[in-house]
């Protein structure tokens, strides 16, 4: 079976554990040569950001650390066992953005990008050769080889009669998505490819998921890239998407801010709808949805189905994956 999975970070990241488990495959690192289940994940790209001249891209490398058993999972980001040296010095010669951290390991990962980056290789060249040294066991594609960067307009914190664009980190991590945005735009989507693989991975597919991620900054930049979006609605395969909201809030992160600043209520079945049907618009891309057990949902064209939905460990999230093998018809034995 092949399974295509579109995510983003730290919730698209432990998802994948889960999925991998539910096909059989072990969570971190790689499978045995013979397995039949291949799965690939369309990781968004929106999040990435030149810091202290690195280039960082924080859902790839979630992911890449997650898969391959590095990741700090009290965080749920970064090296396990990171020390932050170079951010303190950094800090004590006043070096800005103060508020962006980068591990001392981490750091060797965004030297080794930055470095293959400016050497001409594409993202997704580089991806695979960083994967080369974790084993994620799961074949890791950038939605785009583009520079695509989220920006977000707020009111400016120091003149708010004004209005001010910031870097999707600046906005998350410095002001805790505390500024209500007034957008958020991919900068770059439209100008963007998919990169090398993309779609014919989504036309190869068994089965498209949708992870449990941010609607409107993972999944739905992976969805602003031209190109995608037809994919998906060509797809020979099912598309399943499971949601990340549950009882009216986001299971984690700010989801809800993104969503307010798109004027989509947050709720599973407005994020359903925010989707659409395959069959009842033009351009929706959902077959089925995955709702929390004892929630209800109507969306037109789309068949619903409540289940569990917390990931409270990699079991639980085996069974949600399976629950969208169900949904979709798909026969993993």
């Amino acid at each position: 079976m092949k399974v295509v999975v579109l995510v983003g970070g730290v919730g698209g990241a432990r998802f994948l554990l889960g999925l991998k488990v539910a096909l059989g495959l072990p969570a971190t690192g790689p499978g045995p040569q013979d397995s039949p289940h291949t799965v690939t994940a369309l990781v968004n790209t929106g999040d990435d950001v030149w810091m202290h001249g690195l280039r960082v891209c924080p859902d790839l490398d979630t992911c890449m650390y997650t898969l391959g058993g590095g990741i700090a999972t009290e965080r749920g980001w970064g090296h396990a066992g990171e020390t932050w040296t170079v951010s303190a010095e950094l800090a004590a010669y006043g070096a800005e953005p103060s508020w962006f951290a980068l591990g001392d390991k981490d750091i060797a990962t965004h030297l080794v990008r930055t470095h293959m980056l400016r050497a001409g290789y594409p993202l997704s060249a580089v991806t695979e050769a960083l994967c080369d040294r974790w084993q994620p066991g799961v074949r890791l594609l950038p939605m785009t080889d583009d520079r695509v960067e989220t920006h977000v307009v707020v009111d400016d914190p120091d003149a708010p009669e004004q209005h001010k664009a910031l870097h999707f980190q600046e906005w998350w991590a410095r002001y805790r998505a505390a500024l209500p945005a007034h957008s958020i735009v991919p900068v770059g989507a439209e100008e963007s490819a998919p990169a090398d693989g993309v779609l014919e991975a989504i036309g190869e597919a068994d089965l498209v998921v949708l992870a449990p991620s941010n609607p409107v900054v993972s999944v739905g930049s992976v969805l602003a890239v031209p190109g995608v979006r037809d994919a998906l609605r060509a797809a020979p395969a099912p598309v399943v998407g499971l949601s990340p909201i549950i009882g009216g809030k986001p299971v984690r992160g700010m989801a809800d801010a993104c969503l307010t600043a798109i004027g989509v209520e947050t709720s599973a079945e407005a994020v359903a709808k925010h989707y659409g049907s395959r069959t009842g618009t033009d351009t929706g891309i959902l077959d089925g949805w995955l709702i929390a057990e004892g929630e209800s949902a109507e969306v037109p064209g789309v068949t619903v189905r409540d289940t569990p939905l917390m990931m409270t460990d990699i079991d639980a999230t085996a069974e949600m994956a399976k629950a969208a093998f169900e949904l979709a018809g798909c026969d993993i034995d």
